[in-house]
Parts: structure tokens; C-alpha cells; sequence
């Protein structure tokens, strides 16, 4: 049902999971934890999903907040669960017992904790909101909170891999020209002339490391290639199918 990163793991007063899509109860091509409020599920099942997350984490029913997540670089400071979700991609919070969840399906669900000050974040990244700077955002809020970016442990879990996220030449032109050193990002793809795969994890773990965060991890698990345990945005276009299930990873902070 859940994954944990050690490097998150051995923090004192800190509780994590990127969340499968296995132990919950919805069906056909959200089964069976789907925690996307914005999916065709029925309601009533996402909040049955959700209320278990949160169980998983030891908090109360109702304190997990997300967002509405936009693809931009918009960090928000939550200090409760959000009566309506604001348009973000990334939280940040010091308040006890409040669970931060992002939601993907292929982008990169990043976790951040600084344990010595107290203060975790949680950001979407999928490539617009990488490449316009989510991760440095979620940063600078958390060092409103009172975090030391040197202090910080950020994880990446399971996102989309190289081998599957094949991109066009005006996808790789935007990146280059951004940063030339982005070009090592990317390989020529085996299957279609001009198109490249493109290398999320390694991108957004790269942004990570210079932008000071003191310990940088990656879980190394594709959304894609794996059915069983993901949901895939890419995967479910493939398959022509009509929507997808969202994946739900979460940090807070014990009381």
C-alpha cells in the first residue's frame, strides 16, 4: 500500500508514504487507492481511500491537505487542511499532526523535511513546474518557516523514467536553451527521428542538488513500467483509456 524512503525514514518526529495504487476501494481504472478529487471516481470512494492514508500515516480523518495543482511554480504555506484547494504545486508547514499530500501520475512527488527546525513540504513536479522552478519555491517557503535549506532531506518518488517519456524537438529546445547543460538530459529515442527520452528524475534530482538541499534521494521507480503497484497519465494514453487513477504522497510532522 505505501513506500517509505529510508532517508526520510531515520528522521526523529517526521511521518512519510508515497502511496501505491494497491489497498483501497475503487474500481476499474482508478483501482484501488485512488486519491484524486479531480478523477471521475466516485466521491464517496476517494474519501474512503483518503481516510485510509491517513489512518496508514497515525492522523486524524480530514488532515490531509492538497491542492489544486496547476503544473506552476506556486508554493502555498498550509497551516490546516484547505476548505477549498488552492491553485499550487507545492505546500509547506510546520503545524503538528497536518499531512501535506501531492498527487501525481507520472510527475515527479517530491518530500521535503528539515527535522531540526521542524518544518516539512511536499511539491508536484512535473516538467513546467520543474523547469520553472517548483523545487526553489518550496525551498524559499520552507526558509520562511524557519528551515535551513543545508538541513534539508528531499526525496523524489515514483516518476515517469527516461525509457518511457519521449519527447519532441521543441520539448528538448526549451530545456536547452534554459540551460545548456540540460542537454545531458536527454538521448536520442531508438523508435522516432527528432524525438528524445527524456530524463525527469535526473532533471529534477539535479535542480535539488544545486539549490543547496543538504540530502537528496530518489526512490528510482518508474510510474510507467510498473501497473501493478502506479498509476501512469502516459500509460493510461497509451491504452486509450478514459481517465486514471491519482497517486498520493504525503510528509507531516508527529505532535
Amino acid at each position: 500500500m505505501l513506500l517509505e524512503a529510508p532517508a526520510l525514514s531515520v528522521l526523529p518526529g517526521i511521518r512519510h508514504a508515497f502511496f501505491t495504487r494497491q489497498g483501497g476501494v475503487s474500481d476499474g481504472v482508478y483501482a484501488s487507492l485512488n486519491g484524486g478529487l479531480g478523477s471521475g471516481d466516485e466521491p464517496a470512494r476517494v474519501a474512503e481511500n483518503r481516510r485510509r492514508m491517513t489512518e496508514r500515516l497515525g492522523l486524524a480523518p480530514g488532515a490531509l491537505a492538497s491542492l489544486y495543482q496547476i503544473h506552476s511554480a506556486e508554493c502555498v504555506i498550509a497551516e490546516a487542511p484547505f476548505a477549498e484547494r488552492p491553485q499550487a504545486d507545492a505546500m509547506a508547514t510546520r503545524v503538528p499532526s497536518l499531512a501535506l499530500g501531492i498527487l501525481t501520475a507520472d510527475c515527479g512527488p517530491i518530500l521535503f523535511a528539515d527535522p531540526e527546525n521542524r518544518v516539512v513540504g511536499a511539491a508536484h513536479a512535473g516538467w513546467k513546474g520543474a523547469l520553472t522552478g517548483i523545487i526553489e519555491a518550496t525551498l524559499d517557503a520552507m526558509e520562511r518557516l524557519g528551515a535551513a535549506r543545508g538541513r534539508i532531506t528531499a526525496v523524489l518518488g515514483p516518476t515517469i523514467g527516461a525509457a518511457a517519456y519521449e519527447v519532441g524537438p521543441e520539448f528538448r529546445a526549451r530545456f536547452v536553451e534554459a540551460d545548456p547543460e540540460n542537454a545531458g538530459r536527454f538521448a536520442p529515442s531508438p523508435d522516432r527521428p527528432d524525438h528524445h527520452l527524456f530524463d525527469l528524475p535526473g532533471y529534477i534530482t539535479r535542480r535539488l542538488r544545486r539549490a543547496g538541499v543538504g540530502t537528496v534521494a530518489d526512490l528510482g521507480l518508474c510510474t510507467y513500467g510498473d501497473a501493478d503497484r502506479f498509476f501512469s497519465y502516459r500509460r493510461t494514453t497509451h491504452r486509450r483509456e478514459a481517465d486514471y487513477g491519482r497517486l498520493v504522497s504525503a510528509i507531516a510532522l508527529t505532535p
